[in-house]
């Protein structure tokens, strides 16, 4: 694959590459294909898709999301938190309600590598990942704005963290133990939780992550009740965020 000028450099300099059989090597398709505008899907209860995209109108700007916006600018909302808090679904509907694109990092991953996360844990181990990650998040925040879902060890490197506090607003969507172990088992895809003691990695994780968690900029309680309470309480804090910072300036 021939990548020319800008992109080229681009792609040297910031791409997540993985080596496959063959000599053959992915890049983050995200850093070369053409720019469209991006959108955000969310599957309503009676099954019927809402799409939101950039550019289609938006929030009124009477409204608390419209003044969301407004004074967002360029910043990306990053989502941050353990697996099974709900940075993904959260993020999608988000999204949705401010007009914004939403993008999962894990999933521009996956789709670089050809290949699912487990799977690249078990062929090129967790450090190796963990520097793409780091790679592609800080390319991702250059499109701002937007809203941006990251994986739960995201937040563990520094300058990933620096790149948020530069060019996002994070927030922390922090949930209790039981709420997040209730969510994971209905999954099997967790490499971290491939362990004859997933609750006792769970509790290590949870020790490790949350000190550094709470150095984002707002923190929301993930919890059992409708997604909609949820949005409504993050719109909220978002509001009154923004709204703060802007007095202060």
């Amino acid at each position: 694959m021939e990548f020319h000028g800008s992109r080229r450099r681009l792609v040297r300099s910031t791409g997540f590459f993985f080596d496959h059989p063959g000599g053959r090597r992915k890049t983050l398709q995200r850093l070369t294909a053409p720019r469209g505008r991006a959108q955000s899907t969310v599957t309503t209860e009676g099954g019927q898709g809402v799409t939101s995209d950039r550019g289609t109108g938006g929030p009124s700007p009477q409204s608390r999301e419209g003044a969301i916006l407004s004074r967002l600018g360029k910043r990306t909302i990053v989502l941050i938190g353990m697996m099974g808090a709900g940075k993904s679904s959260i993020g999608r509907r988000l999204a949705t309600r401010l007009g914004l694109p939403f993008v999962d990092a894990d999933d521009e991953i996956e789709r670089a590598a050809n290949m699912s996360i487990p799977e690249i844990f078990e062929r090129h181990g967790e450090p190796y990942f963990r520097d793409g990650e780091r790679r592609v998040i800080e390319r991702l925040l250059e499109d701002g704005p937007q809203v941006l879902a990251t994986g739960g060890g995201a937040f563990m490197n520094e300058e990933t963290r620096a790149n948020i506090a530069r060019g996002g607003i994070s927030i922390w969507l922090n949930a209790e133990f039981e709420v997040l172990m209730n969510r994971v088992r209905r999954r099997s895809h967790r490499p971290l939780l491939r362990n004859p003691d997933p609750e006792g990695v769970m509790k290590r994780l949870l020790a490790e992550r949350n000190p550094v968690y709470a150095g984002a900029d707002l923190e929301l309680r993930s919890r059992d009740v409708p997604h909609e309470v949820v949005i409504d309480d993050l719109l909220k804090l978002l509001d009154e965020h923004l709204a703060s910072r802007e007095a202060a300036d």
